[in-house]
């Protein structure tokens, strides 16, 4: 038997495998977090099908669908047998329709329990967007600030660790915020699928008093961030990280280089981006340099040159801020942060409710 869910009862189930069924192109756009891709129909498909639907209507365009998933269904019930780890499945396409009640039927022909999201991903957009529709979040921001390379992300990093909350921006977006900030990385998702990894980190902390993250402006990389998380991002707790210049460039230098050929061809690209603003002759003397592999007075060039003066955040401890830690030892810097979140009373008030 199948049963329809809302998009709220299926956040809820925990030990389920979602299955979105819709294309390779609609998933790859966003879907549900957690979510496994088993199309019925491939893009190339999900095309003649909408053209067919369009210019005779909905009978042949079944027809069609059935013709093209028919000779593949063994392959894809194969598939969901592969991944699936109980007999508990959620399936779901675009908004509830054709595409997740054939397969939600195949599936219990099979043997599983199906469960059928109501209105498919089309609900789930709708929770998104509602959650991201407050004016602030209910949570308070731990936020780090800080000059390039004093280590924000090693400290998030190891701060999640230890157990506190973190919500990880530049991770997300696989972008790190700076001109070299995608040199390594991935491709980075698109704005829903980013905005879709946001809610899901708060909403599975909505009860908690405190989040950590890092200063960020409204767009990390061409994705922008939430107005409600910008608004607690300026409104939080400033955790000030500060670190010697030697070791900024060190760190900046592990980062950067650490791949084939060091990177060299990606970091002199990138550098071109900033003849505007630095000058051709600048930019050809630093590209020089790093085929030289000569990349210390780069990046240290860069960050007292161009990336401190933009950002200005003191060198050094400050009492603008709720907290200033050194992270020239990181593992040190996170214990002292640990410390300091730990005696907040927001952090005290959530886990004094838990007692």
């Amino acid at each position: 038997m199948i049963a329809e869910i809302t998009i709220d009862e299926a956040l809820k189930m925990e030990n389920t495998l979602l299955l979105d069924v819709r294309s390779e192109g609609e998933f790859n756009e966003d879907t549900i977090p957690g979510a496994v891709n088993v199309p019925v129909l491939n893009n190339e498909e999900r095309a003649m099908v909408g053209t067919l639907y369009r210019q005779d209507g909905p009978v042949p365009a079944r027809r069609l669908a059935l013709e093209l998933v028919a000779p593949k269904l063994p392959s894809k019930i194969a598939a969901v047998n592969h991944i699936a780890t109980s007999d508990d499945l959620i399936v779901f396409c675009w908004r509830g329709g054709e595409r997740s009640r054939f397969m939600a039927a195949v599936l219990d022909t099979m043997g599983y329990d199906v469960y059928r999201i109501k209105r498919g991903y089309k609900s789930y957009r709708r929770y998104v967007n509602e959650y991201l529709k407050k004016e602030k979040l209910t949570q308070t921001a731990v936020v780090l600030h800080g000059l390039t390379g004093v280590g924000k992300t090693e400290v998030l990093e190891l701060l999640g660790q230890k157990g506190l909350p973190v919500l990880d921006l530049e991770g997300l977006a696989r972008h790190r915020g700076s001109v070299y900030g995608k040199i390594g990385l991935p491709p980075s998702p698109k704005q829903k699928a980013f905005e879709s990894e946001i809610v899901k980190f708060l909403s599975s902390i909505d009860k908690k008093g405190i989040f950590i993250v890092e200063c960020e402006s409204k767009r990390v990389g061409n994705l922008i961030v939430p107005l409600p998380l910008m608004n607690s991002i300026r409104n939080g707790i400033r955790v000030l990280l500060y670190a010697p210049l030697a070791e900024r460039v060190s760190r900046i230098r592990n980062i950067y280089t650490d791949g084939p050929a060091h990177n060299v061809e990606e970091l002199q690209e990138a550098t071109l981006s900033l003849v505007k603003r630095l000058g051709r002759a600048r930019v050809e003397e630093l590209n020089k340099m790093l085929e030289e592999r000569n990349f210390e007075p780069v990046f240290a060039y860069l960050l007292t040159k161009y990336y401190d003066p933009l950002y200005k955040y003191p060198d050094g401890p400050s009492e603008e801020y709720d907290c200033s830690i050194d992270t020239s030892d990181v593992e040190k810097a996170a214990i002292q942060i640990l410390n300091f979140v730990t005696g907040l009373p927001e952090y005290k008030s959530y886990n004094d409710k838990l007692s």
